[in-house]
């Protein structure tokens, strides 16, 4: 038996719905034939984009959707994708797979697709390849009332009157790699440069700084060391973590089961140092964590389209534990981050949704997402896990739990591949309905996925469950359980 205390009087925060926002870049088939069909297409769509994709995203209340990349934005010209006759460039990823840019997605579009999906847009600026300028002009362009400038009126005869609503610009991406290959103290100097022309546009405006890779923390280090002097246009320091691979995407081995899961729990890790080095300096309130690339990294060519959508790849069971795993991290430590950004949407790396043609499919990372949307907005309550054992080196089981609206969330993966987890909970100052649900997302074959040919082999169901009894999750499994919360100091929660 392994108990779960929910400590309620122990708040670490509340959990931005940001933690829970998405990425799409211009690479292999995100946007083309994936988030885009076209205003022609025989497939139905709203002003180009896919009708079906767009609905079944709006259920999983997406808060944001980062924009054009990824090392896609440190190429991009920002003018390319506005007004008539949009000319066709390389594409940063050209030289992986031969395909160019037609620009028919820019600025217009996709602000609309955000608009369609209920989502803010987080612009990614390119700081390695135009002056600082021009990323003003952009903002310009973007957020200027309607008549007052010159590039504001550009806008309008562009179609959009009034300004439109871009909370979030990220200055620079990957600027340790494609974006430039700089230093982080020359990053943090350009950074400081940008920010400062940024932010004198729209100060409302929240403005990213380029972090680190994985676990480079010399760049966080050195970048703060410079940082830490300017006059700190920051709201934000980003932070890319992919976990890698471990295995065929599909056809991975028990071993390699536990090693992907070893190498997503790393997450937590990575982040708490780097947050440590940033309260070292003193910058906690300019430099709270945007984790907005995240994911697993498996081999190219195990998605449907064979290898030829760059970097697609198949969403299996183990990918939907990562998610939950990574999730339950994110809320655990919701005081230090302020947006994530799983890495991709569609059609790319960990993503949500697989399509081509008329296909249209959801992921099981998908379905982790739409169980775990209720925390959005809620208070998240430390959690300590009693009688717990490890497998190849890691626990086996990863919990978050947070309170909104009188109801508690449990969210809860069983990491063990071979055993059911028997669950007792126990709140500490307070006490649960007894009468609950559960949402599970499990199949008996962990290497499960969803295909066109079978697009609901992997699909939560829910069931009626007894908090003051023992609760099961099922091997290779995750739970979200609601319970009513009937006493607890209820000022302290949304």
């Amino acid at each position: 038996m392994k108990k779960i205390c929910l400590m309620y009087p122990d708040v670490i925060g509340v959990i931005k719905p940001e933690i829970y926002g998405h990425f799409t870049e211009h690479i292999g088939g995100v946007f083309y034939d994936g988030l885009w069909v076209g205003k022609d297409s025989p497939i139905a769509n709203i002003h180009g984009f896919r009708k079906e994709l767009i609905n079944r995203f709006n259920k999983i209340n997406p808060p944001v959707v980062r924009w054009p990349g990824g090392c896609y934005s440190e190429t991009y010209d920002w003018r390319d994708g506005i007004g008539e006759n949009r000319p066709r460039r390389i594409n940063w990823w050209t030289a992986y797979d031969n395909r160019y840019e037609t620009n028919e997605v820019g600025t217009h579009e996709f602000a609309e697709f955000c608009s369609l999906v209920g989502a803010k847009p987080y612009f990614a600026v390119n700081l390695s390849s135009l002056p600082p300028l021009e990323a003003r002009k952009w903002m310009d362009y973007c957020l200027s009332p309607q008549g007052t400038t010159s590039l504001a009126c550009e806008r309008e005869k562009n179609g959009h009157a009034e300004p439109f609503s871009i909370p979030y610009w990220g200055v620079g991406n990957e600027n340790w790699g494609g974006g430039g290959n700089m230093a982080p103290d020359i990053y943090a100097h350009e950074y400081r440069k940008y920010s400062e022309l940024m932010s004198n546009v729209a100060s409302e405006a929240k403005l990213f700084a380029c972090g680190p890779n994985g676990d480079d923390y010399n760049w966080t280090q050195k970048f703060m060391e410079v940082f830490s002097a300017s006059e700190k246009h920051m709201a934000g320091y980003s932070m890319h973590y992919y976990c890698g691979s471990a295995g065929d995407p599909v056809r991975f081995t028990r071993k390699e089961w536990y090693e992907m899961l070893r190498r997503s729990a790393r997450i937590e890790e990575i982040l708490l140092r780097h947050w440590h080095i940033i309260q070292g300096y003193g910058m906690e309130q300019y430099g709270r964590l945007v984790i907005d690339e995240w994911g697993c990294w498996h081999p190219n060519g195990s998605g449907p389209s064979k290898g030829r959508n760059l970097f697609e790849q198949q969403s299996t069971m183990r990918d939907a534990m990562v998610t939950a795993q990574t999730l339950n991290v994110f809320n655990n430590h919701c005081d230090k981050i302020q947006m994530a950004n799983v890495a991709q949407l569609v059609n790319n790396l960990h993503c949500l949704f697989l399509t081509s043609g008329d296909h249209c499919i959801v992921t099981p990372t998908y379905h982790v997402f739409d169980m775990y949307q209720v925390h959005q907005n809620a208070a998240a309550v430390r959690t300590l896990t009693y009688g717990d054992q490890q497998i190849e080196g890691i626990n086996t089981l990863s919990v978050s739990a947070s309170v909104k609206e009188g109801f508690t969330f449990i969210s809860i993966a069983n990491l063990s591949a071979e055993d059911d987890a028997v669950v007792e909970l126990e709140p500490v100052g307070g006490s649960l309905d007894a009468d609950a649900e559960m949402d599970v997302l499990v199949h008996e074959d962990y290497h499960a996925h969803n295909t066109f040919e079978n697009p609901k082999v992997v699909t939560p169901f829910k069931q009626a469950v007894n908090v003051h009894q023992a609760i099961i999750v099922p091997r290779a499994g995750i739970v979200m359980i609601k319970a009513k919360l009937t006493k607890s100091n209820d000022s302290m929660y949304p």
